[in-house]
């Protein structure tokens, strides 16, 4: 899909390319478009993707397959999703900030609505608001804590998580994990009328 002339991948992609402090870029992308994707890097003359990965049928599958190609235990990941193509040079520079102090490091925003708690149709509790933030990415791990934590997931029959935060929260609960400001424009494209949001951000805010 594109936003404003532009695919959202290559808007995702084009925000950590620019960016100093990172220095290498792994897309990982569903197998029948591993192709496209590679010649979509050629045709933007990216040198910072060093390869275009398969990924699997969850998305842990596809985090691992980024994970599994780094051996050194202390590079810093820094997982994105694609779909938040306006991931702004100020949010990744907060994430690479927060990795000089902290174990790990992720994205939030406030929380602006109550949230309710259900169950069977009920309302079972209703959280404090103020301690409720929305997760963006990216998501800041070293290659050894994600490899740990998948490991363990992997070994947990009931094994869910929507999230690398959720998975490293569950599976290695000592570690500190440290959260920096995102932004309301870094928002996940998600349903048809996404689209139309992002191209508002895009047109009315610079994103990079």
């Amino acid at each position: 899909m594109e936003i404003a002339g532009r695919t959202v991948i290559e808007r995702a992609v084009d925000a950590f390319e620019a960016h100093e402090a990172v220095d290498e870029i792994v897309i990982v992308a569903r197998e029948a478009e591993v192709e496209k994707v590679r010649e979509m890097v050629e045709r933007n003359g990216w040198r910072k993707v060093a390869r275009v990965a398969p990924g699997g049928k969850e998305r842990r599958d596809s985090c691992l397959a980024a994970v599994r190609l780094y051996d050194d235990p202390g590079t810093w990941l820094l997982v994105h999703d694609a779909a938040r193509p306006l991931v702004s040079r100020r949010v990744i520079d907060a994430v690479v900030e927060g990795t000089r102090s902290h174990e790990a490091v992720v994205v939030g925003v406030p929380v602006a609505d109550t949230v309710w708690r259900v169950s069977d149709g009920q309302v079972e509790e209703v959280p404090e608001r103020s301690s409720l933030v929305l997760a963006q990415t990216p998501q800041a791990f070293r290659v050894a804590t994600l490899r740990e934590a998948y490991g363990r997931a992997l070994e947990d029959p009931s094994f869910r998580a929507t999230d690398d935060c959720g998975v490293v929260r569950r599976y290695l609960p000592e570690t500190r994990i440290h959260v920096v400001a995102g932004e309301a424009s870094n928002m996940k494209l998600t349903h048809p009328w996404d689209a139309f949001l992002l191209e508002r951000f895009l047109t009315s805010t610079p994103c990079i």
